[in-house]
């Protein structure tokens, strides 16, 4: 019997197949990926490790994606914006896997190239060593947020009873906009910068 003319089965298929999986449903399994690809459990573990491979597979996958050489010699600080923006996007393609990214260890080489040149983004920036990580996760949660964010719902807020004054003052002002999520992201993204500016080297 001949053999097939195409690949049954390799880490690119199974990172393809999670991603189907977690963006229809918001989360995987080892059955639940092989019944999709058709295959025995016990395939899958020729091809990796675990669940948490193919976690980091897919981080890396994303991270690689993102364009590091979008601010090469800018100041310190329009790098973080660059690479923030860059980061949202590349994030904002499958935003029901951030929760699983988060659930583990950071491991793959792509997503070091991302925070290695926030790193010395911020090192430029004069920040101490025991600082830095501090930074980097503010970044890190601020951009994650807004990512999920653009999966959120057109009306994102009901202007009931429930909201007070103040908050049915700033809902009048709204109204189904598609690029709310983006501007509330770069408005965010201002004051992040401006604030991490304002402690640089403090």
């Amino acid at each position: 019997m001949p053999r097939p003319t195409t690949k049954l089965l390799s880490p690119q298929i199974i990172v393809d197949a999670a991603i189907r999986m977690v963006d229809s449903t918001g989360d995987f399994t080892m059955p639940g990926l092989a019944q999709r690809l058709k295959v025995r459990p016990s395939s899958l573990y020729n091809h990796v490790s675990g669940r948490a491979e193919i976690v980091e597979l897919v981080r890396a996958h994303m991270m690689s994606q993102i364009d590091l050489t979008v601010v090469a010699d800018a100041p310190w600080t329009e790098v973080v914006t660059a690479l923030a923006r860059e980061y949202r996007r590349s994030y904002a393609r499958h935003p029901r896997f951030i929760p699983l990214f988060t659930s583990h260890t950071v491991a793959a080489e792509a997503a070091f190239g991302m925070y290695n040149a926030l790193a010395s983004a911020f090192a430029a920036g004069g920040y101490p060593p025991e600082q830095i990580l501090h930074a980097i996760t503010a970044v890190d949660s601020f951009v994650l947020g807004s990512a999920l964010d653009l999966a959120a719902p057109e009306v994102v807020w009901e202007s009931g009873p429930e909201a007070n004054d103040a908050m049915r003052a700033a809902l009048a002002t709204s109204a189904p906009n598609p690029e709310r999520a983006d501007a509330a992201f770069e408005f965010g993204l201002d004051a992040l910068v401006a604030g991490l500016a304002a402690r640089a080297g403090g």
